[in-house]
């Protein structure tokens, strides 16, 4: 019979500095390099469940967990989870990130918002050697920072920039854009690489106009942006801002100009929120494509009574690959992790994946060669901590929400 999934509850409050760091402390029962032996894993999840990105956020965290749901359900595996909420905010990531540590997790499956796992990742997983994989966080910036203790299962927004602009100006014909962006990160860094892929492309850019979240009315940064009347209007932002962002456009300005959206405002729920089938709305967002997806889809399904959403099959693929980086390593220990991390990912192994990570398990236990192959896709790091690939999927609303129409693959 399998044993209980231990999801502790770690301790709120505790501040960002002034406290002592027990990763990298704790060595394992048993095992030691290549084969864990009796390792217990022991998994952070840093994801935002309220906030800017609650509603995108809480399916990430699911997807997160998903792993060591399964092996609690299919092996004797023990896994220790420590799930906390960054309210989609830079501070509250950081003090949330600093609980986790100070209570012994090495890795962490987060964020999402860039701007928290870019602090998160300087003041907390650098420093004390904490392996986080980011399922959702796409700012450029974020490439190169330490790709030894901060990677990600999402691709860069360099890479998804190149993909709008290739949809803006080619598929859809436009030659005047203008651009609505949050002014963070994210939203920075997602811009500057629309609008350069744009003018590559021979786009005249009209307008670039940028919003704090915070705003209650996005009525002048509107007409800043929409009301230079482009071919084409692109907004990056997050659900809870852009549902107002979009209402207050489809009271002011004509219905039938296309709007692209990235990642951020995938959500079913946009147009019921906005009152609007969004018809004129398409989007991209980084693809779940890989050989584990059908089986990924049905775990999560039979878990949570849904279907996946955007970013989730990159989250359950990060902290598959952490559980196995551990066991394979044979320490709860970031540095021994972060030397294993692409050993159970990377080519040259037997490839596994959600349909058989319970035998994955046993494999990385053994100090047996794998190849994860991940739900999102094959979850192959580069040096700098990006995959080597990615898949974008281009879709669209209506009023019972957003479905995929095509896709595009991207390799480095």
């Amino acid at each position: 019979m399998a044993r209980k999934l231990n999801r502790r509850q770690v301790l709120g409050g505790i501040g960002a500095t002034g406290t002592l760091s027990l990763a990298g402390c704790l060595d394992a029962l048993g095992g030691g390099s290549n084969g864990g032996g009796n390792v217990e894993p022991m998994l952070g999840i840093l994801q935002p469940e309220s906030g800017q990105l609650g509603s995108l956020g809480t399916p990430i965290a699911d997807g997160a967990e998903l792993p060591a749901r399964q092996l609690e359900s299919e092996t004797d595996l023990t896994i220790d989870v420590g799930r906390r909420d960054t309210e989609t905010r830079p501070e509250v990531g950081v003090s949330q990130a600093q609980t986790l540590v100070d209570s012994g997790y090495p890795a962490i499956t987060g964020a999402a918002s860039s701007s928290v796992t870019i602090n998160v990742a300087n003041d907390i997983l650098i420093p004390n050697e904490v392996v986080g994989i980011s399922p959702a966080s796409t700012s450029p910036d974020i490439t190169g920072m330490n790709g030894d203790y901060l990677l990600r299962t999402c691709p860069s927004d360099a890479w998804q920039g190149d993909a709008m602009a290739e949809i803006a100006v080619n598929d859809q014909g436009a030659s005047t854009i203008a651009t609505l962006y949050l002014n963070n990160d994210y939203g920075q860094g997602l811009n500057d690489e629309f609008v350069a892929g744009c003018e590559e492309r021979g786009a005249e850019i009209l307008a670039e106009v940028s919003f704090d979240s915070s705003n209650t009315s996005f009525t002048s940064q509107l007409e800043n942006s929409a009301g230079t009347d482009p071919d084409m209007l692109m907004i990056v932002g997050y659900p809870e801002a852009g549902q107002v962002i979009l209402r207050e456009f489809y009271e002011n300005y004509d219905n039938d100009m296309p709007i692209l959206v990235p990642d951020g405002l995938i959500d079913d729920n946009l147009p019921s929120n906005v009152d609007n089938p969004l018809e004129n709305v398409i989007g991209t967002a980084p693809g779940a494509g890989g050989e584990g997806i059908d089986s990924f889809k049905s775990l999560y399904e039979d878990e949570y009574d849904t279907a996946p959403g955007v970013f989730n099959a990159q989250a359950y693929d990060a902290s598959a690959v952490l559980i196995l980086a551990t066991l394979y390593g044979g320490e709860v220990d970031g540095p021994t992790i972060s030397e294993n991390v692409r050993e159970v990912a990377n080519p040259d192994g037997e490839e596994v994946g959600p349909g058989n990570l319970p035998e994955a398990v046993e494999m990385a236990q053994d100090g047996d060669a794998l190849n994860y192959q991940g739900a999102s896709g094959p979850v192959d790091f580069l040096d700098n901590g990006n995959p080597s690939a990615v898949t974008y999927e281009i879709g669209s609303y209506t009023m019972d929400g957003y479905s995929v129409d095509r896709s595009v693959t991207y390799e480095a």
